[in-house]
Formats: structure tokens, C-alpha cells, sequence
């Protein structure tokens, strides 16, 4: 955000921040959230990219399509364990999964 908007919009009374200072999130919690939503972009991008559904994708890991639709969207019930093995699942090598998060 330039400097003229953020301006224009404090003297609106609006708070400009980061969503870590709106959710009140510590350091640890955010490095958290930004593993998880970098982990369920490459998922969805490794799965688009070997052209398979998400059902195909479920039926490889022994899951439903549901969850496979929450890892993509990084929704809280999902483990980054079980995002890691579904990355590796799908090929992915470790050096892989350390370029997602990195």
C-alpha cells in the first residue's frame, strides 16, 4: 500500500495494519498460517498440474474429495502432517515441499 493511501485512509478513521495484528497473531502463529496457505497452493497447484480431480486426488490418499477440497483451502481441521503426505503422495520430493514453504 503507498504511503498517500494509507495516509488518506488513517485520516478516514481507518486502522491500517497486518492481518497478524488483526487476528492478534503471535510470530509463531503467524509463520503457522503462512506454512499451512503456502502448503495448500501447492497442493492445488501439483494437483492441477498433473490434470486430476480432487476426487482422483482423494481416492489416491485413501480420503474423501471434502477433504481434500479443506487442504486446498487450508481450512483449520487440516494437519500440516497430512498436507505434507498428500504433497509426497502426488510426487512432490522434499526439496519440493521446502520450495512451498520457503
Amino acid at each position: 500500500m503507498n504511503k498517500k493511501l494509507k495516509t488518506t485512509l488513517e485520516e478516514a478513521g481507518w486502522k491500517v495494519g497486518s492481518v497478524a495484528e488483526f487476528l492478534n497473531l503471535s510470530p509463531q502463529e503467524e509463520v503457522y498460517v503462512e506454512i499451512k496457505l503456502a502448503l495448500s497452493k501447492a497442493l492445488q497447484e501439483r494437483r492441477k498440474g498433473l490434470r486430476l480431480t480432487q476426487d482422483q486426488v482423494a481416492n489416491l490418499l485413501g480420503s474423501g474429495q471434502s477433504r481434500v477440497a479443506k487442504m486446498e483451502k487450508a481450512e483449520p481441521s487440516v494437519s500440516l502432517d497430512l498436507m505434507v503426505r498428500s504433497l509426497c503422495a502426488l510426487g512432490a520430493s522434499r526439496s519440493e515441499v521446502a520450495k512451498a514453504i520457503h
